[in-house]
């Protein structure tokens, strides 16, 4: 190891020390620690060099303030919740920089629906009842508080008085939950009988009434997994001590965590997860025995083994499999092939059962709601009280399908599932249509008016079809049928409907209920879905949105390139002109079946898009767009495999002439700052400069920092001396070499990071630094592992990101000050 002071290896299994050039510097161990005095002074000095290269920027400052004006506009599409017959938001504006958590009812939130498309929402006509204002909160308590959401309870005598609120320190994992009275608007005390978890990773849930909540928290000694996560879940009843509450499962000492949960129709629910796709679920009858008291959970957590109640039923499925319970049925969709009561089902399927007859140990009643194809595959699922809905992506694409039980089945009866695909004409429009008639099918090639016709690409996946990210959303899931339906694209800005599904499971009375505005000028801009060519032959699509670059129309001084309103592009008939290569920002993440859809991105399109740049996001293996199998081919010892999907994206960007290895400017965060970092260190002759965002790069260390170890499984196991030959090749911070030139990297983290450690980029930076190679640091005091706390925050990481990025594609130095 090449990190001076570094603390010994927590085990003997782990592999021999990886032989290191001698010149490669060594990086002192005081960076591992997140609040340490000379460590913070270190990544306040970078901050500092870093951020006055910028400061004094005119652009920059601009674009932060355009950022922030989005970020904070009155127009924004306020996203909503329903519980107890109420709508809840949580919203910020330049008023409430921390946020407002606050709500309406039904009929002043309709209100505030347009009349038709695309008039922007009027949000004057709904009134809001603020709840809590999280700024006034942070003055009260002396604390950088974060919104980390809330429960409100939804059965009961208190259904819809009381709530479950949590916030964080800064934005962190670690939570503190606290009861809210939603008619007093205040926290109740735990003298008051109010529940409480304190500061720590984990949850806090209501049981099935107001009476009870499920706790997983830091008991103490022994209490938290490798990971740093909750090995033990309770049932805490009002006005209990945690010590003398039910222990409903400990898990064992190397799973990941353990939790417990109630669903909407009142059932108690284990789980058990021992590394990112091995789960075990179970059942827990309401008249089940469970131990209780402080020496039975400190017997379970001092024992070598997983323990849940006598009575607790598992729910048979593979522990790759994803489970799931609505109504009367369990739903099990396959991660790999499963063969059960003598027959085989592949991996992809989605299962479904009578949920009593499963639990009883009957095998004979799955039935198979969904098949995936070479391009097609479940992404999500959510229950109404009749229906099950599916979002399905085909080649990267949103759609939504209804599975209807037949009537009775749940409860012992037979019959054949009936299934609808959702019309989603009305559900987006796209802001250029001037007529008032939502186009929601309608291609997104974004040519505009005037647009020149183009020969066609061979490379295009699919040509002429809508691109677009699709999401259903229960109301109220335990007895109504209406659903949330979200719609938005590349350049669509998101439209929120509501919509009723008949008995038959087909959609009526589908109404807008909000649209958000266009953010940005995409007149002339193009979305189009390609492939690549990876290394192994394996076809991989990125999405590509940009204005049409000519020889005419070349790049500008500042490393932009000139916006062409459709107005300008040439008449029909004229002699095309060869596409002249430009700016290129190339987004990537590739881990944990993550799928990289279309959506829309304000910011982007205000700071890279309306100046004429091109982004870009691939589509890589270990990403989920074509399902399991395609997660699992970029896993473990395939780790290259996401590497070299990246690479062969940017490859065909350059080969079709829209951008050269000059222009292309990587980003990438958390996974996607890995990768980021491997194709700096593995393909620098392809980019001109990179971005990550929290990143992972030290691969050797990384499963003994904060979270690193529940993702073993994605990356592989350092400590296993065949998972580290693999591994070591790709590790960014072991991959630098003297002597080899490296185009320019942004390295940005927060110190309040509690999932991945800033010391991968912080050790990254200070080796780079030391190499005489041009890197910039600025490390965030909060803002968590999202990196934001508030929208300026935001919105000047943001302009920073891009403008770094116009700097980089320009070519040139970057900050001002390469090396130490």
């Amino acid at each position: 190891m090449d990190r001076t002071d570094a603390p010994p290896r927590a085990d003997d299994s782990a592999p021999p020390e990886p032989t290191e050039a001698p010149e490669l510097p060594p990086v002192p161990a005081w960076l591992d620690e997140p609040t340490g005095e000379r460590a913070l002074a270190w990544a306040a000095a970078r901050t500092d060099e870093t951020m006055s290269a910028f400061t004094d920027d005119v652009d920059y400052l601009r674009l932060t303030a355009a950022l922030q004006e989005i970020l904070e506009a009155p127009d924004r599409l306020p996203a909503v919740t329903e519980a107890a017959g109420m709508v809840y938001n949580f919203w910020t504006d330049a008023a409430h920089p921390r946020g407002v958590w606050r709500r309406t009812t039904w009929a002043s939130y309709a209100a505030g629906a347009p009349s038709r498309p695309p008039r922007p929402d009027d949000a004057s006509a709904t009134e809001w009842e603020v709840l809590l204002d999280l700024d006034a909160e942070r003055r009260r308590r002396g604390r950088d508080l974060a919104w980390a959401g809330a429960q409100v309870l939804q059965t009961g005598p208190l259904a819809g008085r009381r709530a479950l609120v949590s916030l964080s320190d800064g934005g962190s994992d670690a939570t503190v939950t606290q009861e809210f009275d939603l008619e007093e608007r205040r926290f109740l005390t735990v003298a008051e009988g109010g529940f409480y978890k304190a500061l720590s990773k984990g949850t806090l849930t209501w049981g099935a009434d107001g009476d009870t909540c499920l706790l997983a928290a830091d008991f103490g000694a022994g209490s938290l997994s490798p990971a740093g996560m909750p090995r033990q879940a309770l049932r805490l009843r009002r006005g209990q001590a945690a010590q003398d509450a039910e222990v409903l499962i400990t898990a064992a000492p190397h799973a990941v965590v353990a939790r417990a949960s109630c669903d909407a129709w009142g059932r108690t629910w284990l789980m058990c997860m021992d590394g990112l796709g091995g789960t075990r679920v179970w059942w827990l009858p309401d008249d089940a025995v469970v131990p209780g008291g402080e020496a039975e959970a400190r017997r379970a957590l001092a024992a070598d083994e997983e323990i849940v109640p006598t009575d607790a039923v598992l729910i048979e499925a593979p522990s790759s499999a994803s489970v799931g319970v609505g109504r009367d049925w369990v739903t099990i969709q396959l991660r790999e092939p499963w063969e059960v009561s003598g027959r085989r089902y592949e991996a992809g399927m989605l299962l479904a059962a009578p949920l009593e007859e499963w639990l009883r140990g009957g095998r004979d009643g799955l039935e198979v709601l969904f098949t995936p194809t070479p391009s097609s595959f479940i992404s999500a699922a959510t229950w109404t009280a009749n229906h099950l809905v599916l979002t399905v992506l085909d080649d990267v694409a949103g759609r939504l399908e209804v599975c209807t039980p037949p009537q009775g089945a749940g409860r012992g009866c037979r019959g054949e599932w009936r299934h609808h695909w959702i019309d989603l004409t009305g559900a987006a429009y796209r802001p250029d249509e001037r007529d008032g008639v939502a186009q929601s099918l309608s291609p997104e090639d974004g040519g505009g008016r005037g647009a020149t016709a183009a020969v066609r690409d061979p490379t295009e996946l699919r040509p002429g079809r809508p691109l677009l990210e699709v999401t259903a959303q229960a109301v109220r899931q335990r007895d109504t049928d209406y659903l949330f339906i979200s719609a938005s694209g590349w350049t669509t800005p998101p439209t929120l409907t509501l919509a009723r599904l008949t008995e038959a499971g087909e959609v009526t009375g589908m109404s807008v209920l909000r649209q958000a505005p266009a953010r940005f000028d995409s007149r002339g801009v193009r979305v189009s879905q390609h492939v690549a060519v990876s290394a192994d032959g394996t076809r991989v699509p990125y999405f590509q949105i940009g204005r049409r670059r000519t020889s005419a129309h070349a790049g500008t001084g500042d490393g932009g390139t000139t916006s062409v309103p459709a107005a300008s592009a040439p008449a029909a008939g004229s002699p095309a002109r060869e596409p002249s290569p430009g700016p290129t920002l190339l987004y990537g993440y590739g881990a944990f079946g993550t799928s990289q859809i279309p959506c829309y991105q304000p910011l982007t399109g205000k700071a890279w898009l309306e100046r004429g740049g091109t982004y870009v996001v691939a589509c890589t293996r270990g990403g989920g767009e074509y399902g399991p199998g395609w997660h699992r081919a970029g896993r473990g010892r395939e780790r290259h495999r996401v590497v070299e999907d990246f690479a062969a994206v940017a490859r065909s960007l350059i080969d079709r002439g829209v951008t050269s290895a000059g222009q292309l400017v990587v980003h990438g965060a958390s996974a996607g700052g890995l990768l980021v970092g491997e194709m700096l260190t593995c393909h620098p002759e392809l980019i001109g400069g990179a971005i990550a965002e929290v990143p992972v790069l030290d691969l050797e260390r990384y499963t003994r920092l904060l979270a690193g170890a529940m993702w073993r499984s994605e990356f592989g196991d350092p400590g296993d001396p065949d998972d580290w030959e693999t591994m070591r090749p790709l590790s960014p911070f072991h991959t630098l070499r003297p002597g080899r030139e490296y185009p320019p990297l942004l390295l940005l983290t927060s110190t309040a990071d509690d999932r991945v450690h800033p010391a991968h980029a912080r050790a990254m930076a200070y080796r780079m630094r030391e190499l005489g190679l041009e890197v910039g640091y600025v490390e965030q005091t909060e803002g968590g592992h999202t990196g934001t706390a508030i929208s300026a925050q935001r919105a000047a990481t943001s302009a920073l990101i891009h403008a770094f990025a116009r700097r980089a594609a320009n070519g040139g130095n970057v900050f001002g000050h390469p090396g130490s």
